[in-house]
This record gives structure tokens, sequence and C-alpha cells, in this order.
């Protein structure tokens, strides 16, 4: 059996078009977050917090509604027809808010773009046109998209919003979503075949065992409860960095410049570390209660300009951390052939955490005051806190996949045995009707995988 180290031309081709586009989806939901709440302040309904922050989560209340069913309808309808069906939503909903003249239609307009909810339907395109061995980083390479969008986005949006204003991002994010709909006809390559592939994607059968996994659900709710407190903290945020230090909105990228590349630049040998010894729970635990004590920073601080300071580098140093974490304990402790539907539970949480973030932090501001919103975020931190304490540790492991011939059940439950006892084999699954096997190699023991790749290729 052939196992080649490289990605080819045509995955590497299909990852980056992918990823790019992926990122579209994250660009369109935090381009306008350090800006919206100001400009939303001047509009038709903007004297409520409340409809502010509806407008920030709005996005993820139909993103969790359309996510797996998207996904799943992928499955019966080809991955660039739903991808298609998914960008248009997106672009009519960029229309919608880029021409809005109150917060209602803003409100209208985020639904309908977040109704777009390709993500899933992307991820199983990735797995359609990359090999077993090279799935990984292909996903990798998705997820640092969505980490620097993200950062991108706290700078672009206050320098775009003195150009274009909020109305002009809209329609930006909307012509770019229509430019990605060319990229998914001319440069995302076609898959030979489009099957149903479990590492990538969600099956209602395994649902029931994914929402009844302990560990899992710990997660769950540790996404939800991030997600949740970001968007709560953006409803409020750029109005006290506004009133604190008299900064222009769109000088705000000044403040958020020099916190990513702090926060960036502690992220990665935290991670780093975390991974390599073994450790990834210390590290999570941490940056749990790093957040835990920026929220209270923040409840405390919020109308003074250098306790927002430094509230902000303390939450962004343990958001990135977190962020970047996640998904890895994700994978490590997700059932093998299960890792699909455990993510896109964890998703839709994640976009649940996004909606109910944005419309709770509006409320709370409304009639509460600004400290009453990071009181919330902080009770949620502590439950977060909590819950991670008494979690499993993640297992040191990394996951390898391979591609095998069509075999009965008997002989992939007999291949399965076989790899299980391998050394340095933690958990082995060989799914026949997929073509695929998977390991959970334990990183702290050899493993000899030309031992495995014997095994596969003897079938």
């Amino acid at each position: 059996m052939a196992h080649s180290e490289r990605m080819s031309s045509l995955e590497l081709r299909a990852s980056m078009s992918l990823a790019s586009i992926y990122g579209l989806r994250m660009l369109g939901m935090f381009l306008i977050l350090p800006i919206f709440s100001i400009y939303a302040e001047t509009l038709p309904g903007g004297d409520s917090h409340l409809l502010i922050g509806l407008a920030l989560g709005a996005y993820g209340l139909t993103q969790a509604m359309f996510q797996l069913p998207f996904g799943m309808a992928s499955d019966r309808y080809g991955r660039k027809r739903m991808i298609y069906i998914g960008l248009v939503l997106f672009v009519i909903g960029s229309l919608v808010a880029g021409f809005a003249d109150n917060l209602y239609t803003i409100i209208i307009g985020r639904a309908i773009q977040g109704a777009g909810a390709v993500s899933a339907v992307v991820t199983a395109l990735v797995a359609d046109l990359t090999r077993e061995e090279h799935r990984t980083k292909a996903m990798a390479m998705i997820g640092g998209t969505i980490g620097v969008t993200f950062a991108l986005s706290l700078i672009l949006g206050p320098a775009l919003n003195q150009v274009i204003g909020v109305p002009g991002i809209f329609l930006l994010t909307g012509a770019l979503a229509a430019l990605a709909i060319l990229d998914v006809r001319f440069l995302v390559p076609d898959p030979v075949v489009s099957r149903f592939h479990s590492d990538a994607e969600a099956a209602p059968s395994k649902l029931k065992d994914v929402l009844r996994n302990k560990q899992l659900l710990r997660l769950n709710f540790g996404i939800f409860a991030l997600h949740a407190a970001q968007m709560a903290m953006f409803v409020v945020v750029p109005f006290a960095i506004k009133q604190t230090s008299g900064m222009s909105e769109n000088d705000h990228w000044l403040i958020y410049l020099p916190i990513m590349v702090l926060s960036f630049v502690l992220m990665v040998p935290a991670i780093i570390y975390g991974e390599k010894r073994a450790k990834l729970k210390v590290i999570f635990v941490g940056a749990i209660s790093v957040m835990l004590l920026a929220q209270l920073m923040f409840a405390a601080s919020i109308t003074h300009f250098w306790g927002i300071i430094l509230s902000l580098s303390a939450y962004f140093v343990a958001f990135n951390v977190l962020e970047a974490s996640l998904p890895s304990i994700i994978s490590k402790l997700a059932p093998a052939a299960s890792k699909g539907t455990a993510i896109g539970v964890y998703n839709t949480a994640q976009s649940i955490g996004i909606f109910l973030g944005g419309t709770l932090g509006g409320v709370l501001s409304h009639y509460y005051g600004y400290a009453s919103v990071f009181l919330f975020c902080s009770v949620l931190m502590g439950i977060w806190l909590v819950l991670a304490i008494s979690m499993q540790p993640p297992p040191a492991v990394k996951s390898k996949m391979y591609h095998v011939d069509e075999m009965s059940p008997e002989a992939a439950a007999s291949l399965a045995k076989a790899l299980g006892a391998l050394a340095g084999v933690r958990e082995a699954v060989v799914l026949a009707d997929e073509g695929l096997v998977i390991l959970k190699i334990d990183m702290q023991h050899a493993f000899d995988e030309t031992q495995a790749l014997q095994l596969i290729g003897s079938e």
C-alpha cells in the first residue's frame, strides 16, 4: 500500500480553497464585532441594547438550526450544490443588512446570513477530496483560518469602518461570498466519489451516544460558554472603550492589535507544552481560570480605561488558548467512529452560545448596566471551571487514518482486533462501509507504522 507523506497538488488546492470559504463565514460574523454596537445605536431601534445584542446573535441562531441539516442534505443532493445555496443565502443576508436603515432589518439580514450554514458541508467536501492520511492536515488548515480570521477582523473592522462604514462592511462580505461561489465553481475540484465520512460528518444514528457522553458534554458546555461570553462582551466593550478613552471606534484597532499579538505569542508555547508533555488538561483548566478572572476584572473595571485594557489582555490570552485546544481535546476524547458527530454537536453548541450570548448581553446591559453582563459571564466561566476540573484528562493520542479496500464486517472486526493489539495503539476502528481505518496512537509509546500498514495491506 502506497502511503505518501505529502499532500498532492489537488489536495492542497482543495484544502486551501475550502479553508478560505470557511474563513469567509467567520469573517461575516467577526468583522463587525468591534464596531457594530456603536453603529447600531444610531439606527431606529438602536436605543435598545436588547435589539443590538439580538442583531449580533441572530447569526448564531440560524447557524445552529441549519448547520447539521445542511451537512446531511449534502450527502443526498451534492456538496457543491448545498454550498452554492448557503453562499447565495449569505449574499442575500449581507445585502439585506447592508441596505437596512433600521435595526429590525439588520436582524433579519443577520439571520439570513446565518441560515447559509455551509460549515459542515465544507468539512464533508474536504473529506471527499483528501486521502485519509492527509485529512487531519486539511482540517488543521481550516482551524487555523478561523483563528487568523478572528484576529484580523478585530483590526480590519475599525479600519474598514472608517472608509466604508458598517453598511459597506456588510456589502463587502456579500461581495466576497459571491466571489466564493466562483471559487467553488472553478478552483475547488469536483470529488470523484462523494460519500459519508464518520470522521468529518454527523450521523443521526450516533447522536444519542454523543449526547450521553459526559466528557463531550463538558466540552460542549465549554464552547457554548466561551462564545456566549464573546458575543455578550462585544455588546458592551465598544461602548465602554469609547466612553472611557474618548477614542473613535475607527481607532479601536490600536488597542486590539498589540493585545492580539501578545495573546498569540503566549498561546503557542502553552499549546505546544500541553500537547508535547500530555499536560493539556492543566493548560485547559488554567486558561478557564484566567477567563474567569478576566470576566471578574471586566465587571469591576468596565468604567475605567486601563482596567478594560488589562481585562481584554487576560481575556484574549485565555480565549485563544481555549479556542485552539478545544477541538484537539474533542478529537482525543470522542470515540473514533463518532468523531464527526461529536464535532457537529460541538459546532451547534457554539452557534447556540453566539445567539444566547448576544441576546442576553443586550438584555442585561440594557436593564442592569455593563457590569451585569460580565457577572453573567463569570457565572458561566465558574460552572465551566468546575466541569473542567472534574473532567477526564485527555489522553496523549493522535489520530491516523488509512484507506482500506472493501471487506466484510467480519474481516473488518478481525482487522480492528489485530490493529488494536499493536504496541502504541489505544483504539482501532475499521469502518468497512467507508473503506476507512482509524487508529488512535499513544504519543508516549513507540508505534511501528510499518506493522500497521502491513496488516492493512494484507486484507
